[in-house]
């Protein structure tokens, strides 16, 4: 699976004083749909032996999101490494779909709990995923 799309409802209280939605916001947006892709996979997303962990988030904002509406997120593997893999990411709405509102980068850890370190990501995931 190299895409994942999703739409999340916009809150109103994600919203700043300047009345468009908070920078916190879109990276709540970003992993939202981490975890829900993590879920697809059956990925653990709590400590367990060895599960995905977040080493770099990133966001560009290009336009101010406006509550109401319905926020669009996909990400996409750019990149399977020997134990990190690199995601980008946008954010859109759904009623404007050729219009970008955030771009951002994440960098996944396959990550051994109980070592306290990155190791390589399963065979089996990386199949999945490349």
């Amino acid at each position: 699976m190299k895409s994942f799309r999703i739409e999340v409802p916009l809150r109103w209280g994600d919203m700043d004083a300047m009345a468009h939605i908070n920078n916190v916001a879109y990276f709540r947006l970003m992993e939202q749909a981490r975890i829900q892709w993590f879920e697809q996979f059956g990925f653990a997303t709590l400590p367990n032996e060895g599960a995905p962990i977040l080493a770099h988030c990133s966001c560009d904002f290009v336009r101010a999101l406006n509550y109401p509406g319905i926020a669009v997120v996909e990400q996409t593997v750019t990149r399977v490494g020997r134990t990190s893999l690199d995601l980008n990411i946008t954010i859109g709405r759904s009623d404007e779909p050729d219009v970008i509102y955030a771009t951002g980068r994440s960098v996944l850890v396959w990550y051994d709990y109980q070592a306290g370190r990155s190791v390589p990501w399963p065979e089996s995931i990386r199949a999945a995923i490349s």
